[in-house]
């Protein structure tokens, strides 16, 4: 099996899981990202990083409710060698990307799930005016924010969207 087979698998395996504390599973979320970056068009990497940008919740050892499993670092380390960093550093980002949002943008805290503004707590909070200015000079910054947006909206019970299988190809294309 090569490593696009395993990461399917992976999903096809794990992904039933339900996704933290939200009505949808690990794969619903996932595949529901990935069709919210291709419905606007995002270039191929940036779906893909939208389809994995959760794997490290999937590879995390030790879940704890309570504790925050620094999913998006696990995911950056399992990618960036066979999807480069247009796939890895958004996937990286994409918590960071969410506290700056809580940032700068008075209304997106409001737009957050219960379950969402919980992991913001784990995480960190909000980052500070210096850390907001820090991200915004951070190579990918664009692209982990517009990952981040999807993320908030990938939560639909029910939602149609493509299969797993669908994506790999594009996932071959982009594997180095």
């Amino acid at each position: 099996m090569d490593r696009i087979e395993s990461l399917l698998a992976l999903y096809e395996s794990k992904g039933a899981s339900q996704y933290g504390r939200e009505a949808v599973s690990q794969a619903e979320h996932a595949l529901q990202a990935a069709a919210l970056a291709e419905g606007e068009g995002a270039a191929p990497s940036l779906v893909a990083a939208a389809l994995l940008h959760d794997v490290g919740h999937l590879l995390a050892k030790d879940r704890q409710a309570d504790a925050d499993d620094q999913h998006e670092q696990i995911g950056w380390g399992y990618l960036k060698s066979q999807f480069g960093a247009a796939v890895a550093e958004p996937v990286r980002l994409h918590v960071p990307a969410k506290r700056y949002l809580c940032a700068v943008e008075p209304d997106y805290f409001a737009i957050l799930s219960p379950a969402s503004v919980r992991s913001l707590e784990l995480q960190g909070g909000r980052l500070t005016a210096d850390e907001a200015a820090a991200f915004e000079s951070t190579p990918y910054a664009a692209d982990a924010i517009r990952l981040r947006r999807w993320d908030d909206q990938a939560k639909v019970p029910g939602a149609r969207t493509r299969r797993w299988h669908d994506y790999a190809q594009l996932l071959r294309d982009l594997s180095a």
